[in-house]
């Protein structure tokens, strides 16, 4: 099993961003830290010491958290589950000042992978999304990071407005300079609710058209490659060996806890498999806890063509594709059972999926770029 904690709040609502993250004058560090530490012993009365993988510190902003909470959790988390004994345990932070002043802090409390929102690495670029850093903090504390944590990776946002493919390749080739085994490079997306979706709406924000989008994800691989990280997901490069265990749990469709307020989780429960989801609004959140230990909204069992549709969605992504046995373990059905044969027939024609050794499934490079479009037509 995973676990992932979320921290709802943020410096800043990012215009892009649809997360569930809120700005606070003040934030509540205390109350929240004990309701986090309340919901994840509430939660390991129900599942009992489970064997624990990972732990993600997710948001919102989880470095705007004091170490000393951070450290608390992780204690709790080693003492209610059986830890394994390289457990990855990833915390999310951004370049600020603030943030970085408390890398050492984070370290000290046990977080081993240290996950960095630098996002651009031109001073135009982080204006434009609305980031709280510059590009010469994003340096700093990736060099910053580096001498603290075994392992460093960082986040950068591509095909943004007027993005030419030769000034990405520089910025990208900048990056991988700094990088150690890891990166997440994300095209950027019109996100509904979000500020970005308004000014899209109005013409006032263009993004590249599709087929310079896809010039610039082929150049992200390309660059990519050059410096001996390959594309294990769609959005995510790695040395072999470096991937993020993780989200690797996401993509292999396999158990994981979700604390905080809106976390999702998915928990195998008396031969069921749930899919769990927390209040969204962090006081409400709180509130539940504070009351019930949990603050759970609902536990729904997922059906065989829920379960499904869920691993073919998230495996997909991945390089490796999807194993046939494990999805008829993990599902109760077989894959091409799940498939629509006229769909399949025709992706194989056209070399968007390829079948591989004892029936499982994958996409190609040219089919991951063309997953959104063929997933809702693949899917029975």
């Amino acid at each position: 099993m995973a676990l992932y904690i979320h921290w709802p709040f943020c410096l800043a609502k990012c215009p892009y961003c649809d997360f569930n993250s809120h700005v606070r004058e003040r934030i509540p560090s205390e109350r929240f830290i004990a309701a986090l530490r309340m919901e994840l012993a509430h939660e390991a009365v129900r599942l009992g010491r489970r064997r624990l993988t990972s732990i993600f510190f997710g948001g919102g902003t989880p470095s705007l958290m004091p170490p000393d909470g951070v450290a608390a959790l992780i204690a709790d988390a080693r003492a209610l589950f059986e830890a394994a004994p390289d457990i990855e345990i990833t915390l999310e932070a951004n370049p600020t000042s603030v943030e970085i002043g408390r890398l050492r802090g984070f370290r000290e409390a046990g977080v081993n992978r240290v996950s960095l929102g630098v996002q651009s690495l031109r001073d135009d670029a982080l204006a434009m999304l609305g980031r709280e850093h510059s590009s010469g903090q994003a340096i700093h504390a990736l060099e910053l990071a580096r001498g603290l944590f075994p392992r460093v990776t960082f986040d950068l946002i591509y095909a943004r407005p007027g993005q030419s493919r030769e000034e990405w390749k520089a910025e990208l080739g900048q990056a991988l300079d700094l990088v150690a085994d890891h990166i997440s490079l994300y095209q950027l997306t019109i996100e509904q609710g979000t500020k970005f979706e308004g000014l899209f709406r109005q013409g006032k924000l263009v993004l590249p058209d599709e087929d310079l989008s896809a010039e610039l994800y082929a150049d992200t691989a390309d660059v990519a490659a050059r410096h001996g990280l390959s594309g294990y997901e769609v959005s995510n490069y790695a040395v072999p060996g470096a991937e993020s265990r993780h989200n690797l749990t996401y993509w292999r469709y396999g158990d994981y806890l979700g604390i905080g307020p809106g976390a999702h989780g998915r928990l195998t429960i008396d031969r069921q498999l749930l899919a769990t989801r927390r209040h969204r609004a962090p006081e409400i959140w709180a509130e539940k806890v504070e009351r019930s230990g949990s603050g759970e909204t609902s536990a729904e069992a997922l059906s065989l063509l829920d379960r499904s549709r869920e691993m073919l969605l998230m495996g997909l992504r991945l390089t490796e594709g999807v194993d046939a046995t494990l999805f008829e373990q993990r599902t109760g059905c077989r894959l091409m059972d799940a498939i629509d044969a006229d769909t399949l027939r025709l992706c194989l024609e056209e070399g968007y999926l390829e079948h591989l050794p004892q029936g499982g499934l994958r996409a190609t490079a040219s089919g991951r770029l063309r997953l959104e479009a063929i997933l809702p037509r693949l899917v029975v």
